[in-house]
């Protein structure tokens, strides 16, 4: 990434942003509220267009190559985006219809998160550390080779932390793109840090001051 600038109407969401990350390193971007960070990872995400600037990612080239790229990626949003109406099997099902993915897999994933038992609940009678599971579930179902993930352990417990590292946390060997508040666990999974304040970049110190 090569000075990304992406606006809101006048609002600048990021400012002339760059990094570059290796496969199988984790970059963990730190900020306050606001600071641009989702916009990044939905930059990365082919979900919106950056304005200026050079953006690749797995060798494809964003905007023009985004319909390349986006079985390639999984996106774990902060709000987990399931069909509350559905179970979680049929959360995982149509998805994994969507990738050509097999029940078995999905079975495979209901296992690892700890949810065998619930999975034909419907989502909407989860915790949302539950909807969390799912959607972390759903996130790595077609095996994707990098990770965009927004606060991946926010409103998770330590059992289930446990349970979702081997899936996202840094024992999945996958590249990882990871935002958070949590300065503390963001360092333990980082092999680079990036901060951003105002959509610009800073020191880590200035990120929050």
């Amino acid at each position: 990434m090569e000075g990304l600038t992406r606006r809101y109407g006048d609002r600048v969401a990021l400012d002339r942003v760059s990094f570059q990350v290796r496969e199988s390193t984790s970059l963990v971007v730190f900020g306050p509220n606001g600071a641009g960070k989702t916009t990044l990872l939905k930059v990365m995400a082919t979900l919106l267009r950056p304005h200026e600037g050079s953006v690749h990612v797995l060798g494809c080239r964003l905007p023009d190559e985004a319909w390349k790229l986006r079985g390639q990626v999984g996106y774990l949003g902060h709000e987990p985006a399931l069909y509350r109406s559905l179970t979680a099997r049929e959360n995982l099902r149509f998805a994994a219809r969507l990738h050509g993915v097999g029940d078995a897999r999905v079975d495979e994933l209901l296992d690892a998160v700890g949810l065998s038992r619930r999975a034909d609940d419907r989502v909407e009678e989860f915790s949302r550390g539950m909807r969390k599971r799912v959607a972390a579930a759903r996130t790595v179902l077609h095996d994707p080779l990098l990770l965009l993930l927004d606060e991946p352990w926010s409103a998770v417990d330590p059992r289930a932390i446990s349970l979702l590292d081997p899936l996202i946390g840094r024992a999945s060997g996958r590249t990882r793109i990871l935002v958070t508040h949590d300065i503390e666990r963001g360092r333990a999974e980082a092999d680079q840090v990036l901060a951003i304040r105002g959509g610009r970049m800073v020191a880590l110190e200035e990120a929050f001051a």
